[in-house]
């Protein structure tokens, strides 16, 4: 029949098809693969064709399509092959490679290490532990109650488990569970700082997030005074700020220090920014302390009627925005360049 002998016309120059060139290879393309391409019609002949043949003519059909399918990704990958090889063949191998950016230093890292640095002089060692904490270590071993507000689910992220327990995991809202397990597993004298990301169920804003960075300190020994904490902090003050610095300490609540304190610097009133964030007084509170409550010392297991102690804790962020002058905290978080960039030169 003609139709037969049509399929292996088309067969046949679909075989002889000259494709040479990527654009030549698109037109074979559309003329035997496309929307309106010349097999088509042929299926429409189907209904010419004896019933008998049907069967035949449908596969051979169905073979032609298949074979114009594989002369076409056999011609592709050769054209593809070829271009990588002639890339290959173009590349100058004794071109100067292209420069790569030198990355900088975070501030949070940045005023991370100079306190720590400061702290080890003294001999403070580096305690780290988990950012996963349970209610133990971080709420009731401080002395926090269970009817605390900080406790609260609008405060704290508290994490739902598989498993069922009767220990409930949260994120960490200080580094305060540090001292507790270091005080767990450790024997008096005990002189570490714990530094460290932790988390508040806040709002995010210029002034707050839900992550930031803490430094927490703990000294405990015999005849550990209030004195030694003051002179301690105020080693730290004029070494951060510079040695003419003043602080004050104020009255204050923790949960797991008493007596507790905010301890300020004099930051001063020399221009308008000095007296927007000092509220005009001048001083500007850094961080908190007091001396470690009798009731942690016994919840991990140091003997309050022999040893004493004192805490203090400071936000890094927040010293790192009074350092470089950085009005919104949001800025340490966002990893935006252009910012980071301009603390290549700092130490």
């Amino acid at each position: 029949m003609e139709i037969f002998d049509k399929v292996e016309e088309i067969k046949g120059q679909i075989n002889a098809y000259t494709i040479d060139s990527v654009e030549t290879l698109e037109a074979f393309r559309i003329q035997y693969l496309g929307t309106k391409n010349s097999i088509k019609p042929l299926f429409a002949e189907m209904r010419n064709v004896p019933n008998e043949q049907k069967k035949e003519f449908g596969q051979k059909l169905n073979e032609l399509k298949v074979i114009a399918e594989a002369r076409y990704e056999e011609v592709k990958a050769g054209i593809e092959q070829q271009s990588n090889k002639d890339a290959a063949a173009s590349l100058d191998l004794f071109a100067p490679g292209s420069t790569l950016g030198q990355g900088t230093r975070h501030p949070v890292s940045i005023v991370m290490d100079r306190v720590i640095s400061i702290f080890e002089k003294i001999g403070f060692s580096v305690a780290e532990e988990r950012e996963i904490e349970d209610d133990w270590h971080n709420f009731t071993a401080m002395n926090t109650p269970e009817d605390h507000p900080a406790r609260d689910m609008q405060d704290t992220f508290y994490l739902k488990t598989e498993v069922k327990s009767d220990i409930q995991r949260l994120l960490r809202t200080h580094t305060s569970s540090v001292q507790a397990r270091v005080m767990e597993n450790s024997k008096p004298p005990i002189r570490i700082i714990a530094p460290g990301r932790v988390y508040r169920n806040e709002t995010i804003s210029a002034r707050s997030h839900c992550q930031f960075h803490q430094v927490e300190g703990l000294y405990i020994d015999k005849k550990a005074s209030f004195a030694d904490m003051k002179q301690t902090l105020l080693y730290y003050a004029r070494e951060m700020y510079g040695p003419d610095t003043k602080i004050r300490l104020r009255p204050s609540y923790f949960p797991f220090t008493e007596p507790s304190a905010e301890m300020d610097v004099y930051w001063g009133l020399k221009t308008e920014t000095d007296h927007k964030i000092t509220k005009g007084t001048g001083w500007l509170e850094i961080l908190g302390c007091g001396m470690v409550d009798p009731n942690v010392l016994k919840n991990c297991g140091i003997d309050p009627e022999e040893y004493t102690g004192f805490a203090f804790g400071m936000g890094i962020e927040r010293q790192a925005m009074l350092q470089y002058k950085i009005s919104d905290i949001r800025l340490l978080f966002e990893n935006d360049v252009r910012f980071l960039n301009q603390f290549a030169a700092a130490k």
